[in-house]
């Protein structure tokens, strides 16, 4: 009976290691689940970064055309390594890309789009990061598609690869245009 008051806690301490160990070799995933998809797009209208720019809202959202919104900041090292990507998509066609500001100033915001370029024909500004919560957003980058009647249809987590473009993004934005 001593014997097993001294083995029952190496065996319960070994059975944790062996669980932890193993989930150090998983494969991470990257899948963030969004409650706002296939739901209409928060009823928020977003601020002009500058004069230099539109802000958008509800009504460019539900206009009868695909909108992408970028969630961005010049803080943000993933949205720099995304950028070129960006730039690549703002030339398809079929689709309205939107920039959105995450808590940063429109000085800093110029200097970022002065070295990496501006694919956004919108840039709405969250100051204070209320839209940032009612979009759902987790960090800076994220990107969603939204259909012509507003509704959320997809959202992607971190920075756009040329693969993700590829696979997910473009792919998104036609079958956002069938809804």
């Amino acid at each position: 009976m001593k014997r097993l008051v001294y083995v029952l806690p190496v065996l319960g301490f070994l059975v944790i290691a062996g669980f932890l160990f193993r989930a150090l070799f998983l494969t991470p995933t990257t899948f963030l689940p969004s409650t706002l998809i296939n739901k209409p797009a928060p009823k928020l209208a977003l601020p002009a970064l500058d004069g230099q720019t539109l802000g958008f809202g509800p009504a460019e959202l539900a206009a009868g055309h695909v909108s992408v919104i970028n969630v961005f900041g010049s803080w943000c090292a993933e949205c720099h390594i995304e950028a070129p990507v960006l730039m690549r998509l703002a030339q398809e066609k079929g689709f309205e890309l939107y920039g959105l500001v995450q808590r940063d100033t429109a000085p800093k915001i110029r200097a970022f789009l002065a070295e990496t370029g501006n694919p956004f024909s919108r840039i709405g500004n969250d100051l204070d990061g209320r839209a940032g919560i009612e979009w759902g957003v987790y960090g800076a980058p994220e990107t969603f598609v939204v259909d012509g009647k507003g509704v959320i249809r997809y959202k992607y987590v971190g920075a756009i690869t040329p693969d993700a473009l590829r696979k997910e993004i473009l792919p998104a934005i036609r079958a956002a245009a069938a809804s």
